[in-house]
């Protein structure tokens, strides 16, 4: 199982690189089974909305990710704050977060069709 997040996507989470201080986190909440899925339509084929809980040196965080199911990747959607619109309530029930999935979604295909991904946490121990 990879890590990735994509150009824009990184910038709209943490703008110009992912501070050290998050990757271990990133790192403990990038597991799908520890995860709760969120069911929503229109994802790409093969694929599900990973919702995690993490806690960070500034306070509790909502992670959410896409699985590629097939090969166990994913794909950094959302790293946010508990108390920010997104973060608060990260369920299709949420305008906020519908409209920000969509937006963040239309960035992963566009970042991955231009060859526009990162690949988090390479050389990163991992718990695994």
């Amino acid at each position: 199982m990879k890590v990735f997040i994509s150009t824009r996507i990184r910038k709209r989470e943490f703008g110009r690189v992912v501070p050290a201080e998050d990757l271990p986190v990133i790192a403990r909440s990038a597991r799908a089974a520890l995860g709760v899925t969120i069911a929503a339509r229109g994802l790409p084929p093969q694929t599900q909305l990973i919702k995690a809980y993490a806690t960070s040196k500034r306070g509790p965080k909502r992670v959410v990710y896409l699985l590629a199911v097939e090969d166990g990747d994913m794909f950094l959607i959302f790293y946010r704050g508990k108390n920010d619109p997104v973060g608060r309530n990260a369920s299709m029930m949420n305008p906020a977060f519908r409209t920000a999935l969509d937006k963040h979604l239309a960035l992963l295909e566009e970042d991955i069709a231009d060859g526009c991904i990162e690949e988090l946490l390479a050389g990163q121990p991992s718990d695994d």
